[in-house]
């Protein structure tokens, strides 16, 4: 989203989660305050919060990593984690609104969620490469970047539950053409398979490039709406170091 997030370091949520998660530790454990461990251990932490809900470094590493089943980033470079910061704060005001409204209209099914799943496995060119159609190349892929089944199905999950919603919300008299497929079909997605790879038909893949191109045009509509829930929320970044998103390598909700 091209709004530039306005940090606000007034009120540290994030140290205050972090200082009861660390309290609560050390009187499980039975320690005191001033005890030192015998041990250092690494604990996730805040790194901004939206809206009171808190977002994680690891919610950050993980949008990194997932980057690789989105192939409407083709083109566009490695998913920086100050844009996946951008990403996952963006996802948080999105989810916050669909739970006001109306959560249950825009659910996906397990069944809608597994068809998405069987076409990533079957589509994306960096599955393709390991053969994800195979219960072997599709855990040589997870383990490759890092990845859980879980973790997955819980991103495609959210995917298809936001898309539903900016569609119903904003497809109004938006019209994918065509000509418009076969053109992303020859010129952005053919040109990513190497030489001996399984290609998909145009047939096979259509609906997939429709989902994409459809984004992309409600991104006009959506980012005017997108930017009324920033200015009207409470979103602070504690992280210095993700504060200032680059200008390359945008990436949707």
């Amino acid at each position: 989203m091209s709004e530039r997030l306005t940090i606000r370091l007034k009120n540290r949520h994030g140290a205050a989660l972090l200082a009861i998660c660390l309290a609560a530790a050390g009187a499980a454990s039975g320690q005191s305050a001033t005890q030192a461990p015998a041990q250092a251990v690494v604990l996730d932490r805040v790194v901004a919060v939206v809206n009171n809900q808190a977002i994680l470094a690891s919610d950050v590493t993980d949008e990194v990593r997932l980057a690789v089943l989105d192939p409407g980033r083709a083109g566009l470079g490695v998913l920086t984690p100050q844009r996946a910061l951008q990403q996952l704060i963006s996802r948080a005001l999105i989810q916050q609104q669909i739970r006001q409204e109306d959560a249950e209209a825009v659910e996906p099914s397990l069944e809608e969620v597994d068809a998405r799943l069987n076409e990533i496995r079957k589509e994306v060119p960096a599955c393709v490469h390991l053969n994800c159609g195979t219960e072997e190349g599709w855990k040589a892929f997870l383990s490759a970047h890092e990845l859980t089944p879980e973790r997955v199905r819980s991103y495609l999950r959210y995917r298809i539950q936001i898309l539903r919603f900016i569609e119903e919300r904003f497809r109004q008299g938006i019209r994918i053409t065509p000509d418009e497929i076969q053109s992303y079909y020859r010129e952005t997605l053919l040109p990513q398979y190497a030489a001996g790879d399984a290609i998909p038909t145009l047939e096979a893949v259509a609906p997939r490039i429709q989902e994409i191109l459809l984004q992309r045009q409600v991104n006009a509509l959506f980012d005017d709406w997108l930017g009324n829930l920033r200015k009207q929320g409470d979103v602070e970044v504690l992280d210095p170091a993700l504060e200032a998103p680059e200008t390359t390598g945008k990436g949707g909700a």
